[in-house]
């Protein structure tokens, strides 16, 4: 191949990389990596989304692993046109505000969880209160960033400087890293609150069991929250350095400071997973139920704890059938009950 076919036409590589918008041409080979893994870790956590009946991580887990499988399309699609505007603008939106934020958001949701079976009395914030302040926080820098990202992708398709719309974007970003920095020193309040047994308002609930599972559920919400803080931070960086600084213009630190930090957090959910972890030992999820019972089991299935018939009448004015409280006949408990059964004759 000739220079000229390999700068595209143009009189020197410099020359070519200056009109490059990465300033850099993406390897396709990673792209492709990065594609699959994505791709493996969002259908996984589909599937356990809807096993498990924990529809919330639909809007949050899965539209990130989304987020990220449409960037690193964008991604692939640039380092086979490296000079085309549309793929890289696709990707830098998805990267820098669909995939990360619905992510954070199960953080927030999984510390109210454990923080209700551990001790409400030893947080300085309601389980309830932690939702609505963080996940509001968390959709404030989404909107922000969504501003920031619009006006910078607007100027760059028109030639113009995109660092307006960087600074907005720079704006949500730096929100979302103060939210997520006030939610890790809650966090850590709340636990060293509990393991002292000091609570914030005493004589108000009993001391849950801190078990094994909530431990391993305790550990994934950490894992998670150092990789997205690390990927906060180098997206900061980046912005400050601007759009045709150093950092943004250097592969590998995307590579490892984004790209594989959003990855191994993915992953950190599927492997500590709140089907598994937060739900009481030996219980059930459902799936042999008719529409109107299983429609109840998810309701409150969100809490991981049963269907019972006071729960059925008193919300729905329905009465539930005996078998509404029986384990389910493929699970374990179904099986070992159903062997258990004289035979007939």
């Amino acid at each position: 191949m000739s220079s000229t076919n390999a700068t595209h036409g143009y009189p020197t590589e410099d020359a070519f990389l200056q009109a490059v918008p990465y300033h850099y041409v993406p390897t396709m080979w990673i792209c492709a990596m990065f594609l699959g893994l994505f791709s493996i870790t969002t259908i996984i956590h589909l599937c356990q989304a809807m096993w498990y009946h924990i529809w919330w991580l639909l809007p949050t887990a899965v539209i990130a692993g989304l987020g990220e499988i449409i960037g690193w399309t964008a991604r692939l699609w640039s380092s086979q046109n490296p000079l085309k505007m549309d793929p890289f603008l696709m990707q830098y939106v998805s990267f820098s505000i669909i995939a990360p934020t619905p992510l954070i958001a199960t953080n927030f949701i999984l510390l109210a969880r454990i923080i209700s079976r551990l001790g409400p009395q030893y947080s300085r914030l309601s389980p309830k209160l932690y939702s609505i302040i963080f996940l509001g926080c968390d959709l404030i820098a989404l909107t922000v960033q969504a501003v920031g990202g619009a006006k910078a992708s607007d100027a760059a398709s028109n030639n113009q400087d995109p660092d307006g719309g960087g600074h907005i974007m720079l704006g949500g970003i730096f929100f979302q890293m103060a939210a997520l920095t006030l939610y890790t020193i809650l966090a850590a309040e709340f636990l060293t609150r509990y393991n002292m047994n000091k609570p914030v308002r005493p004589g108000t609930g009993e001391r849950g069991k801190l078990t094994q599972r909530l431990k391993l559920q305790l550990l994934g919400v950490a894992l998670m929250t150092g990789l997205i803080f690390i990927r906060s931070i180098y997206r900061t960086i980046e912005l400050i350095d601007g759009w045709s600084g150093t950092i943004i213009s250097t592969q590998w630190y995307f590579n490892a400071f984004d790209g594989a930090m959003v990855f191994l957090a993915m992953v950190a959910l599927n492997l500590f997973h709140p089907g598994l972890l937060l739900r009481e030992p030996g219980q059930q999820f459902r799936t042999d139920l008719p529409a109107a019972e299983q429609m109840a089991f998810d309701i409150r299935g969100s809490q991981f704890s049963p269907v019972t018939p006071e729960l059925m009448k008193g919300k729905f004015g329905m009465a539930v059938p005996e078998y509404a409280n029986e384990p389910a006949p493929f699970s374990p408990h179904g099986l070992k009950k159903k062997f258990e059964e004289p035979l007939e004759e």
